[in-house]
């Protein structure tokens, strides 16, 4: 494994990669990830493994089941990983976890906050939160490229006209999601366009993510993650509003108060991984969308799939 060199970061996709047939070539190869997805099926007292591999397509998409569902690909791919490793001689090490939005709780058990089973169910809720939020405060989000994120901010600022339209995630520079509710989303959009965003393009999702909107979703979650016992983090995670490291259960529990209603600062995330020492991304889970960002945003570090590490590849079913 002489590409696990350097200082390791482990980050994990959020909402977004999911895709039918995701996790199955994992969950056929390893027994590592056979074990977890058979946990999620026992944990959730349905059949997750069989909506991941066999979709239908439209019940994947729904928050309420993609969120679960992006979590155990993810800690399938991430003890995937772990189990090849030890077949030749080596471990993994990070320096570092992150995770995108949803990702970000796949970080936290990589990291030993929370454990598997409790993770999953948390971001199941999360799931129905958010969707009871969306239904009761309707919204959208929309890509934004071209424009760096002080401008769009400018922009969300001229289109709100007294609705909520705010900058939910700055991906990498130049890419850029904003979120809120419909009208002003939509004038955001083509204010975007006449000042020279070179793509405008609306998401395929009806709920307004990291933004105001979410404060239904924010405050359920308030109150089922203070019940919920948490671990100091094993490793340092950096955090998606802050853009630092968590350390403590404090730290976790700050910034996981209103994650669903603040903006991810993904760029600035990264950033601070690379600041602190980190060279080599793995990106654990469906997809290779991170990997991407990552490379846009510092063209120095290595950025490193499955596949580049011996597991199975996953490609989208046309």
């Amino acid at each position: 494994m002489d590409s696990l060199t350097g200082k390791i970061a482990l980050v994990f996709p959020g909402q977004g990669s999911q895709f039918v047939g995701m996790g199955q070539a994992l969950y056929e190869a390893s027994a590592a990830a056979r074990r977890v997805f058979d946990q999620a099926d026992e944990v959730l007292g349905f059949s997750l493994s069989s909506l991941c591999f066999h979709g239908p397509e439209d019940e994947l998409e729904d928050t309420i089941n993609a969120q679960p569902a992006i979590l155990t690909v993810s800690i399938a791919a991430l003890e995937a990983l772990k189990e090849r490793l030890a077949e030749a001689g080596h471990k993994i090490d990070p320096t570092v976890v992150a995770g995108h939005s949803l990702g970000q709780f796949s970080a936290l058990v990589a990291a030993d906050v929370i454990d598997f089973p409790s993770g999953l169910q948390l971001v199941r809720e999360r799931g129905r939160l958010m969707k009871e939020a969306g239904e009761a405060s309707p919204g959208g989000m929309a890509a934004v490229i071209g424009l760096d994120a002080e401008t769009l901010a400018a922009v969300c600022d001229d289109a709100a006209d007294g609705s909520i339209i705010t900058v939910a995630n700055d991906n990498c520079p130049g890419q850029t999601v904003i979120s809120g509710e419909i009208a002003a989303l939509l004038r955001a959009m083509e204010i975007a366009k006449a000042r020279g965003a070179k793509r405008v393009a609306r998401l395929g999702i009806s709920i307004a993510s990291h933004s105001p909107l979410m404060a239904r979703a924010s405050s359920g979650l308030g109150d089922i993650l203070g019940r919920l016992p948490l671990s100091a983090p094993r490793i340092p995670v950096v955090a998606n509003v802050t853009a630092t490291a968590m350390l403590s259960v404090d730290d976790v529990r700050q910034e996981l108060a209103h994650h669903v209603e603040r903006p991810v600062n993904w760029t600035r995330s990264v950033a601070e991984m690379v600041n602190g020492g980190a060279t080599t991304f793995i990106e654990v889970g469906p997809g290779q969308v991170l990997s991407g960002l990552i490379r846009r945003i510092n063209r120095d570090v290595t950025t490193l799939s499955l596949t580049d590490l011996g597991l199975p590849g996953e490609q989208r079913r046309s």
